[in-house]
This record gives C-alpha cells, structure tokens and sequence, in this order.
C-alpha cells in the first residue's frame, strides 16, 4: 500500500538527525507517564519509535483515504446552508472522522485528556504529510493550537469540557480573531464582550477571514476593556456553535477549498473566559504563534513535495525530440534546485519545531524545580531556547510558504501547457500555496519578526547549537559569508536613516541568515547521509551566491526605492 512517509525517506532522516531524546524525556517528563498509562513510553528510545508509528499512521492514512479525494474536495468545497450550517466536502468529513479515531487530532495533548503528548515535530511532520495529499485538510488537521490554547491557560472545568472532544473529532475548533478592519492589525479589534451582573460573559460583533469558523468551539479575541483601545483591552473568549453564531458568508477563494473559511456574526453568544482578562493578544494569541507559524511552515513544504514529485515523475516519462525531458539540462537544474529547497524547507521547519520543544519541555520543567540549585541553568537555556524561536519560526514559515509557491510554479514550468490545465494537481498546488505566503503574518511580517535575531547576531549562536563552537575553520564559506553578514548589518546600523534602511535591508539580512542556517543542517544531515552532500554543495554554490548578492544590495546603500517612489511607482491617474 502507498504511504507518503514510507516513500519519503527524507522525513525521518531529518527527524532522526535532530535527536529528539532530549524533547522525549522533557515532555514525558522523565517518563513518570509509564506508571499511569501502559501506552506511555519507558525511555527516550521507545518514545521516539511511537512518534515514527504515529507519522507512518498520518502516512497511511492520507496515501490510501484522503489524497485520492483531494481533486473532489477541490472541486466540491464547502456549502452554506440556508440555516447558517456548512456542509463540508466528503473528504474533510472523513478525514476528521480518520483522524479523530486514530488519536491524531491530539498529537500535542496530555494522556489525561486523551492526546498522545507528542511533540512539536511529530505534529510538523503530520501537517507536511497532510498538506503533500490535500492542503486545505491541514488547515483542519493542523487547528489542535485550539485545544492547545484551552489546555494551556483554562481552568481545569473547562479542559475537561472541552479538549477531550476535540481530540476525538467529535467537535472541530476555530481561532476567531480578524475582523474586516483588523487583519495584521489585531490591536484594533472591536468585537466586544460584557459580564452580567451574575458573571456571565456575552460576545457581540463581526468577524472575517475565520478558518473553520463553522466549528463548535470557537476562541474569539474580544474587547472586554472598552476603556483601552489597544490590544490590552483585549481577551480571549471560548463560545460553543449555537443559535448565537451565524455565519452568513463563506469566502469564495482561490485555493484550499477544503477548508471553509467564514465571515461571522455573533450576537449575544454565551461565552466562557479563557484565562486572563486583557491578556488575550498580549500573552494567548502570542503563545499560538509559534504553533501556527509551524503549521503554516509544514503546509507549505508539504505543498512542495507534492509539486516537486509531479513535476519529477512527469519529466521522466515526457518525451520531446526522441528523449525524456528530465534529460534537458535547463530543466535539470529547475529541478534540482525545487529538490534542494523543499529539503531545505523541511530541515529548517523540522529544527524550529524541535526548538519549540525544547522551549516546553524546559518551561514545563523550570516550573517544577523552581527554587532549586538546577533551576538558574534550565533558566538560562529556556531564554536562549526561546530567543532562537522569535528568530526562526518566523524564518521557517517565510522560507517554507514562498518555497511552496516557487515550487508550485516551477512544476507547472515543467509540465507546460498540461500544467497549465486541470487535468493534473499542478495547478491546484500553485492556488493553493498562494495562502500559505499571507495568513498566519504575510511573509512581510515573518520577516519583521525575524529581523531583530538576525541583527542581533543570534545567527552565531544558532550555528554553535547546529555544530558546536569552533565549527568555521572547517567550514570557510560558511565563515565568509557569516562575515559579510555581519559587515551588512554593521553598515545598517551605522547609516544616519538606519530605521529606514534597516526596514529596506529587512529581507535580504533575513535571507542571508536562513542561508546559514539551513548550510549547517545540511552540513549535520550530510555527516550522516551521503545522498545530502550533493544538496550541501548545492546550497553553497548556488543559495550563497544569491545571498551574497542581496547584501551586495545592502552594501550599496541604494534608497531609490523609497525616496523616488512616486516617479518608480507612479500613482495611477484617476478618470474624468
């Protein structure tokens, strides 16, 4: 039978050279589970085995039932009822059904509430897999930051309620923050909650842009302050689908048909507070960044893979002048370098994701030793675990979705005219990898959030914890371009409009720093795996060259961009 991690070696060799027995022992927190729950691991080793028995289960499960229902899911989408319901395409239905049956709607969640606490990086692998057969099922599959969120920071009552049922499948959840005039901009929310005089809470507004909005449990981000007009006003509401929710439009969208995506009312909705008040964006919806980040990381590699496999497969039975096409040296090289990225985009997802771990595992267990004489040292490493997170989620979801859609291209390039028609999946990928570069914080945004790691000098670090401290007199391209890196960002710096100019130079520092990054995983992936030593050399010929390019850019201190806008980009004239 087929199995898209079974044929996909790259998947566990990434995730087998990143080691993940020290995520193991911290989230299974020494392995004190076994004792509770006879499917809990004894030791790192069994624990990584079930994570490889779970991504095979994902594998299964998306090669034989669901991708072979990915083009009727396309095709088909979702129905708004007259009712206000949304009927969804056969495809979802029974890959939530699947999924919930299977325990993976609760990949990340505690034994007691029925998920299978497993890490960050075997949920990433999951979404890859999901997105390669149907993207739009990721946006589903990948919504556990719900449960997440409500086992993370509700009381006890309310994880109870709620997080069990959504593990099983039996109910699907939503993030309910952007409005039509608060997308990026979440601090200018103006949908409202008010408490009674007995203590219930009531939501009341418009929301837009809602994926899964027709789920049952909904986290909506309202303003309980009305005092602040800023995101400390806001909090963090859990409503269930009732007569108070009416969703009254679906988005007619370019790609991911699959995943519904809603415009909402909510008038006089019962509400339960999650956590905090005025703590909603600040502290909850922050905390989700980094899960969705992965998320949207993970959709847009799976995306490329499958691109890349259409694109590979068909070359290598197309013929043209008496050869298979895979023969042409120009469509060599497009396709080696869609090969090489999509590993890059895995190898740097995969070690985000294995951060994030780290940054739980070590919070979870700072909590428990706090005020004993380990605790200042598990202290210090979260903080660094946690720096290097702020810096490469944000790179991870950036490189992933626009690989995806250079990936997506390129496959229709090969393919050509078929590309370019229905009849094969190429088109469908380059629809929907277009999303995977906007939701979730645009790549403009990604790049804000990275900029201040990378002029920080936080990419040294990085390579030290990839290989180790004294790594550059092995390694002298590396050692070059990390210098001209920092001649770049010292230049920057230096300049009397440095605000502006930083924001100028954001991308290309950006792209210079993941460059690095993604060439000391593959210096690690290609000590263990030779066939990732063609990749390496690759990557330093081809990705050094185009980065040392744009600092080249940065070098220049070229501004015409901005200061000559108007005459480069001219306002468009307005009719009599």
């Amino acid at each position: 039978m087929a199995n898209f991690y079974k044929d996909n070696k790259d998947i566990e060799n990434v995730i087998d050279a990143l080691d993940l027995r020290e995520v193991a022992t911290l989230l299974e927190e020494d392995f004190k589970y076994a004792k509770e729950y006879d499917f809990a691991p004894t030791s790192a080793e069994d624990a990584i085995d079930n994570y490889k028995r779970a991504i095979d289960l994902c594998g299964d499960i998306m090669a034989n039932r669901i991708a072979p229902l990915a083009e009727e899911t396309d095709l088909v989408g979702n129905t708004l009822n007259e009712d206000g319901s949304v009927t969804r395409a056969p495809g979802m239905k029974l890959a939530i059904e699947l999924f919930g049956k299977t325990g993976l709607m609760g990949v990340t969640i505690p034994y007691y509430l029925g998920g299978l606490n497993m890490p960050c990086t075997v949920l990433t692998a999951c979404n890859d897999i999901v997105s390669r057969g149907d993207a739009g099922l990721m946006n589903l599959f990948g919504l556990q930051g719900i449960a997440e969120t409500i086992n993370w920071f509700a009381d006890e009552q309310i994880k109870k309620d709620y997080v069990p049922r959504l593990v099983s499948g039996e109910w699907t959840g939503a993030m309910v923050l952007t409005e039509p005039d608060a997308g990026s901009d979440l601090q200018s929310v103006k949908t409202s909650a008010y408490q009674d005089a007995n203590g219930n809470w009531f939501v009341n507004g418009v929301k837009r842009f809602i994926t899964n909005g027709c789920g049952e449990v909904l986290l909506v981000l309202a303003r309980t302050e009305p005092e602040f007009s800023d995101g400390r006003g806001l909090s963090c509401l859990l409503v269930e689908k009732g007569p108070w929710v009416k969703v009254r439009r679906l988005e007619n969208k370019l790609g991911i048909h699959g995943s519904p995506t809603c415009e909402m009312v909510f008038t006089e909705a019962p509400a339960k507070l999650i956590g905090q008040r005025k703590r909603g964006l600040i502290t909850y919806v922050m905390a989700l960044m980094n899960g969705a980040r992965m998320g949207i990381a993970a959709q847009g590699t799976g995306i490329g893979e499958a691109a890349y496999r259409a694109a590979r497969d068909y070359a290598a039975s197309r013929k043209q002048f008496g050869v298979t096409i895979d023969t042409f040296p120009a469509l060599r090289e497009l396709m080696s370098t869609m090969s090489v990225e999509l590993q890059a985009s895995r190898a740097l997802t995969y070690y985000a994701a294995k951060n994030v771990d780290l940054e739980t595992g070590l919070g979870r267990k700072f909590e428990a030793i706090k005020g004993s004489p380990e605790a200042p040292a598990v202290r210090t490493r979260l903080k660094k675990v946690a720096a290097f997170n702020k810096m490469l989620t944000p790179m991870a979801k950036y490189y992933g979705s626009e690989m995806s859609m250079r990936n997506a291209q390129g496959a229709i390039a090969v393919l050509g005219g078929s590309g370019f028609m229905k009849d094969y999946p190429c088109e469908r990928y380059l629809r929907d990898s277009r999303i995977t570069t906007i939701y979730e914080g645009t790549s403009q945004l990604q790049v804000v959030a990275a900029i201040a790691g990378v002029t920080g000098g936080l990419v040294h670090d990085v390579l030290d914890d990839i290989l180790g401290e004294g790594w550059s007199a092995q390694h002298p391209r590396m050692t070059k371009l990390l210098a001209d890196l920092d001649e770049a960002v010292a230049y920057v710096k230096g300049r009397e409009d440095a605000k502006v100019y930083h924001d100028l130079s954001a991308r290309k520092l950006v792209d210079a720093g993941i460059a690095l990054i993604v060439a000391a995983l593959f210096v690690k992936l290609a000590e263990k795996y030779d066939y990732k030593k063609a990749a390496l050399e690759f990557w330093l010929c081809n990705e050094f060259a185009r980065v040392r390019a744009e600092l080249a850019k940065v070098m220049s201190g070229y501004v015409g961009s901005t200061v000559d806008f108007e005459t480069l980009a001219p306002a468009v004239p307005v009719a009599d």
